[in-house]
C-alpha cells in the first residue's frame, strides 16, 4: 500500500491546464513534482516499492521524454541499468522502431538493438498512462528485442481513458483520476 500522504502531495503539485493543447482537453501538468526534490525522491521510492511486488526486474526502459525524469532515478535505487527509448531519429547506430498511436496523432518511437539481451525482464516506466498507445509501442520494442516487459510503472494514470485495457502486461500507478 502507498502512503496516502505520498498520494495527496502527488496530486497537490499536479497542475491542471484546461484547453492545452486544445480545446476540450484538461491537460494535468506533472512538471511542478519535479520542483520539489523530496517529492521526486518519495515517488520514485514508491513505485521501486511496487515494480518489487510484481518482480525483479533487470533494465529499467524510460520512454521520451518525462520517463526519462524517474526512470533513472529508479535505476540507481535498484541498481540497475536504464535503457532509452526515443522519438525517431534520435539515437545512433542500429534501432529498432514502431509507429503508434497516441492522444493527439501518430508517432514513432525507436530503441538501440544492442540495448537489451534476450530474456531480460524489463520495466517499462512513463509519466503518464492515457490511452496506452505510447506504453504498447514500447512494449513491442522490448518484444522485438526479445525482453520480457514485467510491468508498466506509472506515476498517474487517468483512468475514463480506459488505457490500461488496451495493455497485455500489468500496470503499477501511483495516483489514477
Amino acid at each position: 500500500m502507498v502512503d496516502t500522504g505520498l498520494l495527496e502531495r502527488l496530486k497537490e503539485a499536479v497542475k491542471d491546464a484546461p484547453d492545452f493543447p486544445r480545446p476540450g482537453i484538461l491537460f494535468k501538468d506533472i512538471m511542478p513534482v519535479f520542483q520539489n526534490p523530496t517529492l521526486v525522491w518519495d515517488t520514485c521510492e514508491a513505485l521501486v516499492h511496487e515494480v518489487k511486488k510484481v518482480g525483479n526486474p533487470d533494465v529499467i526502459i524510460g520512454i521520451e521524454a518525462r520517463g526519462f525524469l524517474i526512470g533513472p532515478i529508479m535505476s540507481m535505487i535498484m541498481g540497475i541499468p536504464f535503457v532509452a527509448i526515443r522519438k525517431k531519429g534520435k539515437l545512433p547506430r542500429e534501432c529498432f522502431s514502431v509507429k503508434y498511436e497516441k492522444e493527439y496523432g501518430v508517432d514513432e518511437f525507436d530503441m538501440q538493438k544492442d540495448a537489451l539481451t534476450p530474456g531480460q525482464k524489463v520495466v517499462v516506466v512513463d509519466d503518464l498512462l492515457a490511452t496506452g498507445g505510447t506504453l504498447e509501442a514500447a512494449a513491442k520494442l522490448c518484444d522485438m528485442a526479445k525482453a520480457t516487459v514485467i510491468t508498466h510503472c506509472i506515476m498517474f494514470e487517468l483512468d475514463f481513458l480506459k488505457g490500461r485495457e488496451r495493455l497485455s502486461h500489468p500496470v503499477v500507478s501511483l495516483v489514477r483520476y
